[in-house]
């Protein structure tokens, strides 16, 4: 194959993995490009999105991660790029101006430092031989040494290892070929410790991801894994990826886990992320979320709502006296409207939510909640 057509499968094959800047709203969704490349946004520092070219070095994988179409002993379609051929290709497209920066994974090459080796070279090459000073997020492959951690680090812009679950308990259920503690816990304290504030390296972001549904852990158990990883790990971003049946191994525990249709599957990771933005942008701890008997989040409302529902005490919430960390625990409002809330009740009073151009389903949510 000549390099377009190995981009064109390594970028298929890097889909499943979205901890770069790929969220639910209508700017951050991926793309193809014209040539079935997959392209990504990402927000940029003075606002707005820009494109990032998404692929792997490598469809060719020793590891044995049940959940995942590339593992050892998948009939998946292998080929792999050079260092020199991912650079190249990249500068074509960012001299054409099609992207700005470049997010690169890969399966693992024998052993994660021989790859991780491949990875940092692509980028030496991108740094000192093309002299580009853009946007670079480098994948960690679980296992790597510290050395090969440390070096990715002072290459990029971004890094990422993916916890993949919350705790040895269930990733020993995904694979027998990686150890949850040296591959996975070292590094991502490494990341945490590098990137910390005050560090030379503070600059880098550090994201992970969660695979949801492969193995059998509740929602309970993946919210306080993340709300480590933003309180003790101080990580930028958690991403979540619902596991799609029939791409991994017939053994996957979590394809009996509460007998989920694939579009349960697909609303419990939209719930989880609604968990992060109420973490994020509303102030929300994880003691306050409300799990059903087996730890696990509502499917049928949004986890807002349903702790609105158990707080009845707390309502209905004045919109002209309430504070701005009030009017956030109203079902169905966010940040942008509390905002337009407390800046025109400055000038005269909130008489209805109508006037702040609420309508529609978020109306007759909200309207419940406040006077």
């Amino acid at each position: 194959m000549d390099t377009l057509q190995k981009l064109d499968m390594l970028s298929e094959a890097s889909q499943y993995d979205l901890a770069c800047a790929c969220g639910t709203g209508k700017d951050d969704r991926r793309k193809r490009s014209a040539d079935g490349s997959w392209i990504y946004p990402v927000p940029l520092p003075q606002g707005g999105h820009s494109v990032i070219l998404k692929t792997l070095l490598s469809s060719c994988c020793s590891n044995d991660c049940k959940y995942c179409p590339l593992r050892s002993d998948a009939n998946a379609a292998r080929c792999t790029m050079t260092p020199e051929e991912t650079a190249k290709i990249f500068m074509e497209y960012f001299r054409a101006r099609k992207v700005f920066g470049l997010f690169l994974s890969s399966g693992v090459i024998g052993t994660p430092d021989r790859t991780m080796e491949r990875l940092n070279d692509t980028v030496k090459i991108l740094r000192y031989r093309h002299n580009f000073r853009g946007y670079v997020h480098l994948k960690i492959i679980p296992g790597a040494s510290d050395a090969a951690v440390q070096e990715a680090i002072s290459l990029s812009s971004a890094v990422s290892l993916n916890i993949e679950t919350p705790g040895e308990k269930y990733f020993s259920q995904l694979s027998d070929s990686k150890n949850f503690l040296n591959d996975i816990v070292r590094p991502v304290k490494l990341m945490s410790n590098m990137t910390a504030k005050g560090e030379k390296f503070s600059r880098v972001k550090c994201t992970t991801q969660f695979i949801v549904g492969a193995a059998d852990e509740t929602d309970r158990d993946l919210i306080n894994y993340v709300d480590a990883v933003y309180n003790r790990l101080k990580f930028q971003r958690v991403y979540f990826s619902a596991y799609q049946p029939g791409l991994g191994a017939s053994d996957i525990p979590g394809e009996q886990r509460f007998e989920l249709q694939p579009g349960d599957q697909l609303t419990r990771e939209h719930r989880l992320y609604q968990c992060d933005f109420l973490f994020r942008q509303y102030g929300f701890k994880k003691d306050e979320l409300c799990y059903d008997p087996s730890g696990n989040l509502d499917l049928t409302r949004d986890p807002k709502q349903v702790w609105a529902d158990a707080h009845p005490e707390q309502f209905p919430i004045d919109l002209n006296r309430a504070s701005r960390e009030e009017l956030l625990r109203i079902p169905g409002l966010g940040p942008t409207t509390a905002k337009k809330i407390i800046k025109l009740r400055k000038l005269h009073r909130v008489k209805a939510l109508e006037d702040l151009g609420i309508k529609g389903k978020q109306l007759l949510k909200a309207a419940v909640y406040c006077c």
